[in-house]
């Protein structure tokens, strides 16, 4: 197998199902070696199973590219560093990490309980970074001893997070906070030669097939989970242009650069403020500013 990612180390969490399974495989047609991750487990992140990474594997050779299973827990940090060297020692290195896994314990602040909150947090914000921190450490030391390092990390965002969504302030906080981490990690990192970039994929999955609703065939098609790959694949290849300014992107049928948060209207005075003259120019200052988008990150229509 060739493409752009020809010979390069690929490390896809959360490969199992859905989107990670769509970027694994992707990855394998171009080229890349991959390490499969995925516990195995239900999308509330209860239980496990070898399953679901072996069958990937299996896909990959069946392709006749080069994988191998790993089901360790990416939110673990002992997990999280037995992943990162099980590309190095399976192939030979590292070059890109796909963090991807997550779960969903979807309920309304009210109800939502401390396990649903700690869970959620957990597997996507910790998950992230402990699989970062393991695989930066390599790349840096890498670094140090002198040799070249053309490396990707791909962080997994959402809407949730950036827009917000009713119904997930575990999960919409954990994704807010993977595309801050996004931004600064490619500020650190890039002067050991790996840029740091987000995606917020738009796909039916387990994870949001009670989320996104649609009985129409195209549109079904449309949100299949191999949309998104491409992105992934383009995103992990050698010297590629995306990765050099950090920011995070949307993919759905096309593919672009979302702007981030911008700082709204703005008054200040050389004295400390009285409240109630700052009560007379706040709401000013929001009259003036843009509105929130909404949860497809469009900004309202006027009269809407």
């Amino acid at each position: 197998m060739s493409g752009i990612c020809e010979g390069r180390v690929v490390v896809v969490t959360g490969a199992g199902r859905g989107v990670g399974r769509a970027y694994a495989l992707e990855f394998a047609r171009q080229g890349a070696r991959v390490v499969v991750n995925d516990l195995g487990g239900g999308r509330d992140g209860t239980g496990s199973s070898t399953g679901p990474a072996a069958d990937v594997v299996d896909e990959i050779a069946a392709l006749g590219g080069q994988a191998v299973a790993n089901t360790d827990d990416v939110s673990d940090w002992d997990g999280a560093q037995r992943l990162v060297h099980a590309a190095i020692d399976t192939f030979g290195g590292l070059d890109v990490l796909v963090n991807n896994a997550g779960i969903l314990r979807d309920r309304m602040v009210v109800n939502m309980s401390e396990e649903d909150w700690d869970a959620v947090i957990r597997v996507h914000l910790r998950g992230t970074f402990a699989t970062t921190r393991h695989a930066a450490a390599y790349w840096r030391q890498r670094s140090k001893d002198g040799h070249p390092v053309d490396a990707r990390i791909i962080n997994t965002s959402s809407s949730s997070g950036i827009f917000g969504n009713a119904g997930q302030t575990n999960y919409g906080a954990a994704k807010a906070g993977i595309a801050a981490f996004t931004i600064i990690a490619a500020t650190e990192l890039a002067r050991y030669g790996v840029t740091v970039n987000a995606i917020y994929p738009v796909a039916l999955s387990r994870l949001t097939e009670d989320v996104i609703s649609t009985v129409d065939e195209t549109r079904t098609a449309a949100l299949a989970p191999e949309r998104n790959a491409p992105t992934g694949g383009l995103a992990g290849q050698p010297g590629g242009e995306h990765g050099h300014r950090p920011g995070v992107r949307r993919v759905r049928q096309r593919d672009h650069r979302r702007g981030g948060w911008h700082a709204g209207p703005r008054i200040s005075q050389e004295q400390a403020w009285d409240p109630a003259e700052l009560g007379k120019v706040i709401p000013d200052l929001v009259a003036k500013a843009a509105p929130n988008a909404n949860t497809h990150g469009d900004l309202p229509t006027a009269g809407a």
